[in-house]
């Protein structure tokens, strides 16, 4: 199959069957697409559609993102994960806005030095909403190539991803670059998946090497198994007249910049310091959250507190409802990470015969 015939097989396939409502594929401009791209990083379509729309209605443009608290940015993020991710975009629109007049730059080398673009997400930008020439290659356009090539090997090695750039760079069309871009995101997507490839209903499969060998699963290569190391935090709830004490974390690290309890490994030391006092202390079960490189075991203790020297919350600190941390609303509007909404759930569960509802609340 020639790069000409294995441009038009696709992009006929798409005419017929490929996604054409998603929500950034209305209104196609770069700060949509490009939102879109670092959302559908490491994240599936399902779960980032409602967040771009609640992201888009929040910040329709790319000054709104850019003059917008990075508070209010990491809310809307909450529950997407890889929280770097929101970091780099908001900073990123920054130096758009303040670099570029509010414009991204026409040009894929020069969209790679944003913070948070790489090649791939800079040839989706660059094709999908300009219309230029540019290879992409995320996840789904690599399980496409290597099987259809049978590139042997795992593509986080240089030599591997080397050679399936080459193949993206073979074949991408001069036109209706876009059409082709989409396309192959959705067949990486929708029929050539991990497991279960929909090899029958595929527009490639009769020049597709690893169909013929029989086994497309095998491609493209799978990363070398690596143990995953366990790292362990004690987070402190501190509960006092209904209300849970939380902390914005560091920009840097795990969480960055959204709220949390303090963690602590001496419970009774902390307390002392800021001269709280406990009525009692309670250890729940340990929690488990796995992160892309490690296991965090965090084990929650459970403080009640019968004094605190004050309830004005000083900067990057606060007392919030209990109640309210386990409304959805809520826990977006403040920016809070997965294990602490179940923390929450779990600790308002335990408080219910204490907590009858008030008009307050």
């Amino acid at each position: 199959m020639t790069p000409k015939q294995f441009q038009n097989a696709v992009l006929k396939w798409f005419d017929k069957h490929g996604r054409k409502d998603l929500p950034w594929q209305q209104s196609i401009n770069p700060y949509r697409v490009w939102v879109s791209e670092i959302m559908l990083q490491q994240t599936q379509v399902s779960a980032v559609i409602p967040y771009f729309e609640r992201f888009m209605q929040s910040f329709p443009t790319l000054e709104s993102l850019a003059t917008a608290p990075l508070d209010k940015v990491l809310a809307h993020w909450s529950g997407l994960g890889y929280y770097a991710r929101a970091r780099n975009l908001h900073k990123c629109a920054q130096t758009v806005l303040q670099e570029h007049g509010g414009e991204f730059p026409q040009d894929v080398e020069a969209l790679t030095e944003l913070s948070g673009i790489g090649r791939s997400t800079a040839g989706a930008i660059a094709s999908i909403s300009m219309g230029l020439r540019a290879p992409i290659l995320d996840g789904n356009v690599k399980r496409v190539l290597a099987r259809f090539h049978a590139v042997e090997g795992w593509p986080g090695q240089s030599a591997v991803a080397n050679q399936l750039w080459e193949l993206a760079e073979t074949y991408t069309p001069d036109k209706r670059v876009n059409d082709y871009t989409q396309v192959m995101m959705d067949l990486g997507a929708t029929l050539c998946t991990r497991s279960k490839p929909r090899c029958e209903e595929c527009p490639l499969k009769k020049s597709c090497v690893a169909h013929a060998q029989g086994n497309p699963q095998d491609y493209p290569g799978k990363k070398p198994r690596k143990e995953k190391p366990v790292r362990s935090a004690t987070l402190l709830l501190l509960e006092y007249q209904g209300e849970i004490y939380l902390e914005q974390r560091p920009d840097s690290g795990i969480w960055g910049g959204l709220w949390c309890p303090p963690q602590a490994e001496d419970a009774k030391a902390w307390l002392k310091q800021q001269r709280w006092r406990a009525s009692e202390i309670q250890t729940l079960p340990l929690l488990r959250h796995t992160f892309t490189h490690f296991h965090l075991d965090i084990t929650p203790l459970w403080v009640q507190l019968d004094k605190v020297s004050t309830q004005v919350a000083e900067s990057g600190a606060g007392w919030y409802k209990l109640r309210q941390l386990n409304r959805a609303r809520a826990a977006q509007e403040l920016g809070l990470p997965a294990p602490i909404v179940k923390l929450a759930k779990q600790l308002l569960a335990l408080q219910a015969p204490l907590l009858a509802p008030t008009t307050a609340d």
